[in-house]
């Protein structure tokens, strides 16, 4: 099967599999797996930050970040179509008790921060404090502006506020961006990576922060059932993840324009190739057979889903010749 749904799909390469089998581990709980050990040094060191953890999750991640920057009561700002306001469980509330405060995302993703200024609660006790910032990059695979993400750094060292990066797809944007990775997270008090979307490892995810920062969000990793123990399997696949996974996000970027590009042609789709900043693609069924189309691609050995818009993702198992595939399939479907 070929699968679009998502870049979370990667399967591990043979270079990974190999680091697995044969990766020196320890008990990550007590702190000695080396090899989780080493990937959080290498992490913090690459991302510009003190420290870093691993988890098994980006929601893991981002809910310890919430949760190690507010405290019960305490409230969070964010977009309406953040992942960690609208995809992840509602955790931040339901197992922080954080309340967050949902500001409506701009076209280009961003947060209008003068509607965020509007959203910080007065110092007054009938309010919950507002402590945090949270922003993604990218959202909806589109890349915030480095302007912008410095204005947003500015903004809440003014208002006294913390700043955290949903960071699934940093290094996506960084491409897009023609930056280092570095360029974006120092804007940010703390960061999450997701190793098991674009940059192919099989799980995981990692925070990043200060030193005091992630002592905190271990002991809370701890107390969500996130501790474990010969992580450094996983580990191994995540080093390389990070180490060399970035080195091909271009060609994902490429095979997504080459696609957005594609599906200009075929009438039934509404589509913008102007949106088609980095790996997603968004197309609109004018018929309403989104549905139908997926069903039919299944048959042929293709995997969607089926949304409106339909999201297609392009990731390291996928090649131009998937692509025109897809593009092949989905003439044949309107064309029936």
């Amino acid at each position: 099967m070929i699968d679009f749904r998502s870049d979370t799909v990667t399967r591990p390469t043979p270079e990974m599999r190999e680091a697995m089998a044969s990766a020196e581990v320890g008990d990550d709980v007590y702190g000695d797996d080396p090899t989780v050990n080493s990937l959080q040094a290498y992490a913090a060191e690459r991302l510009g930050f003190e420290s870093s953890l691993f988890t098994a999750t980006g929601t893991q991640a981002n809910l310890l970040a919430i949760m190690s920057h507010c405290g019960r009561g305490d409230e969070y700002l964010c977009g309406q179509s953040a992942h960690n306001y609208r995809y992840e469980g509602g955790g931040a509330a339901v197992l922080g008790s954080v309340q967050p405060q949902p500001i409506e995302n701009e076209p280009d993703g961003s947060i209008s921060l003068g509607k965020a200024k509007a959203a910080i609660k007065p110092d007054d006790f009938h309010f919950a404090p507002t402590r945090l910032l949270s922003l993604e990059n990218t959202i909806g695979g589109k890349v915030l502006s480095l302007d912008y993400q410095r204005e947003a750094r500015a903004f809440c060292d003014e208002h006294g506020l913390l700043l955290h990066l949903d960071g699934a797809r940093v290094f996506n944007a960084a491409v897009r961006s023609n930056c280092d990775v570095t360029d974006i997270t120092r804007c940010y008090n703390s960061v999450s990576v997701c190793l098991s979307k674009g940059l192919g490892a099989p799980v995981g995810s990692l925070l990043l922060g200060s030193k005091t920062f992630i002592e905190r969000a271990t002991r809370l990793r701890k107390m969500v059932g996130g501790g474990m123990r010969q992580a450094g399997i996983l580990a191994a696949a995540g080093r390389i993840a990070l180490e060399k996974g970035p080195l091909r996000l271009i060609e994902d970027h490429e095979n997504a324009e080459y696609l957005s590009t594609g599906l200009t042609d075929i009438s039934q789709l509404e589509i913008n190739p102007a949106s088609t900043q980095t790996n997603i693609v968004y197309a609109r069924c004018r018929s309403g057979r989104a549905a139908q189309l997926r069903d039919y691609l299944a048959d042929q050995g293709i995997l969607i889903t089926a949304g409106d818009p339909i999201r297609f993702v392009t990731h390291l198992d996928v090649n131009r010749q998937n692509v025109d595939r897809l593009l092949d399939a989905i003439r044949r479907f309107y064309q029936g």
